[in-house]
């Protein structure tokens, strides 16, 4: 906390903050700013609903912290930033970005809220350094609706790849080392991203569909054609890294692309070795490499979603229920910061402390479980309870009371 506690410029909200990044570690089954404002032994919520929506200090200040927090720990010369996008689904139409539309979190069309991140992934460790809210078309054509979700009149309309490369330039802007960017199918099949890193000449290996086109000696193929083309010898046995199960083995490929411009360009072709399903991976690098590099690069991008899933899980990273702007990056600011506290709690131990025989090294859940067991120690008295108990049942009746006259308005 001390590393964010300068953009806070009175003592109280820099106090909440601290309660609030106390909850999202915490073992709450739900976390919102009324079960954390619970957690934290305050009377209401309206002192952290205060912290999320009015009160003074920069979000965007925090994430820099965030970052220098990460990198400092985590430091790697060849560390590699991963970028992808999650859902949180939501009801109604007033939170702020919202629509329906493709979710990965779904694995289908709902009505959610998508944000693409940056994660920073490094030998030691990864951690969310940077996120951008998906505003979409439906919001930024309708200037009304974005005033009134509080989303500033300067901000229009971005692509996911677009919003991929506002963040990964100030993170590389900033000195942040790394030398690889990863990303999925909607970044590897974005030229814009892809022309962008090149001038940079930071390396990427993103994913791209079977029917992206490859320039060839021959003219330009799908990238499934140019598979069938390759002889047996071409595939090696790799690991793309290390999972809760072992050692991931794949089949790989590698195929130079023809291309006028500096650098090695490169087909990396991934086979399942059980279902014979393919995956291909649009690379770059300004000198050459060897194919484990690349095989250990595109491995490492699955650690974006381990980062997604121990934020949501861990920190309540999904679970804000906040419709406007600047509340959304306030919470999603402040969740990042607890899931890279785990992040760098995890490193260090791994480091410095093995794991006696017998025991696994320890975990984020691990980790936050002892935090919360051994540190934090939440209000649990009997009248700090009945009293919340009440504030939420008087809520609830002025909330049952408004639907039932809007009722009755409607329907007299």
């Amino acid at each position: 906390m001390a590393r964010v506690a300068g953009r806070f410029a009175r003592v109280e909200p820099r106090r909440r903050a601290r309660s609030l990044v106390l909850g999202l570690l915490s073992d709450l089954p739900r976390k919102n700013y009324w079960t954390i404002a619970e957690h934290a032994g305050d009377t209401t919520p309206h002192g952290m609903q205060h912290l999320l929506g009015r009160a003074k200090w920069a979000a965007d200040a925090v994430r820099d912290d965030i970052r220098t927090y990460v990198v400092d720990h985590l430091r790697d010369e060849e560390a590699v930033l991963v970028v992808d996008e999650t859902g949180d689904l939501k009801k109604g139409i007033a939170t702020v970005g919202v629509q329906r539309q493709y979710t990965g979190t779904a694995n289908r069309i709902e009505n959610a809220q998508v944000a693409v991140y940056l994660v920073y992934s490094a030998q030691a460790g990864h951690a969310a350094i940077d996120r951008e809210l998906y505003v979409p078309h439906s919001w930024t054509q309708d200037r009304q609706r974005c005033a009134s979700a509080g989303i500033p009149a300067d901000v229009g309309f971005a692509t996911k790849p677009a919003l991929a490369v506002q963040m990964i330039a100030r993170v590389l802007d900033s000195g942040v080392p790394a030398r690889w960017v990863a990303g999925n199918e909607v970044y590897g099949g974005n030229p814009t991203l892809r022309t962008a890193l090149e001038q940079r000449a930071v390396g990427y290996i993103l994913a791209v569909a079977c029917d992206h086109q490859i320039a060839t000696k021959g003219g330009r193929l799908r990238a499934a054609a140019l598979v069938k083309k390759m002889p047996k010898r071409a595939w090696q046995k790799l690991s793309a890294g290390t999972g809760a199960k072992g050692h991931r083995f794949y089949d790989w490929a590698v195929v130079h692309i023809a291309d006028d411009r500096p650098g090695h360009h490169q087909l990396l072709v991934r086979r399942n070795r059980r279902t014979r399903e393919l995956a291909f991976y649009r690379c770059y690098s300004p000198t050459a490499v060897p194919l484990t590099t690349l095989v250990r690069v595109a491995g490492r991008r699955w650690t974006v979603e381990e980062t997604f899933q121990t934020g949501k899980a861990l920190t309540g990273l999904d679970e804000h229920q906040l419709r406007r702007w600047t509340s959304w990056h306030r919470w999603v600011s402040l969740a990042m910061l607890a899931h890279a506290f785990l992040a760098v709690a995890t490193a260090d131990d791994r480091t410095h402390r093995p794991a006696p025989d017998g025991l696994i090294l320890l975990t984020s859940n691990e980790i936050a479980h002892l935090f919360n067991t051994l540190i934090v120690r939440p209000a649990h008295t009997a009248a700090h309870r009945l009293r919340w108990s009440h504030w939420r049942r008087r809520h609830q009746a002025r909330a049952r009371d408004s639907h039932y006259l809007r009722q009755t308005a409607a329907h007299p």
